[in-house]
């Protein structure tokens, strides 16, 4: 399967006969927000090999485009979900250690 295929899957298994509606919330495809400004400090991580990597690095984008405050980490050779699937793997530690630290300091702020 290509990756459209892959991403107009995972988008169905969220939203069901929602998905691509104009009655999607902002909530479940936080992408649709037409003002990202005045949003708390984003993390946002992801695989590079992740399905939905474009469009959590164009939000991310956007949120900077508005003003905000955001942290991107894309972490090479990752794919959807590789810290859930596989917890011992030195990404998945990594990219843990990563979030942990980023909301250490953004709590201590």
């Amino acid at each position: 399967m290509e990756s459209a295929v892959h991403v107009s899957y995972g988008w169905t298994a969220l939203l069901g006969t929602a998905r691509g509606g104009a009655d999607v919330p902002a909530y479940a495809a936080p992408a649709r927000a037409t003002d990202l400004s005045g949003l708390p400090p984003t993390f946002l991580d992801v695989g590079s090999a992740d399905i939905f990597r474009d469009e959590d690095v164009d939000y991310v984008r956007r949120i900077w485009a508005a003003g905000g405050t955001a942290d991107l980490h894309v972490w090479a050779g990752g794919y959807h979900g590789f810290d859930g699937l596989v917890p011992d793997a030195p990404i998945s530690v990594a990219a843990r250690r990563t979030r942990i630290d980023w909301l250490r300091r953004v709590l201590a702020a």
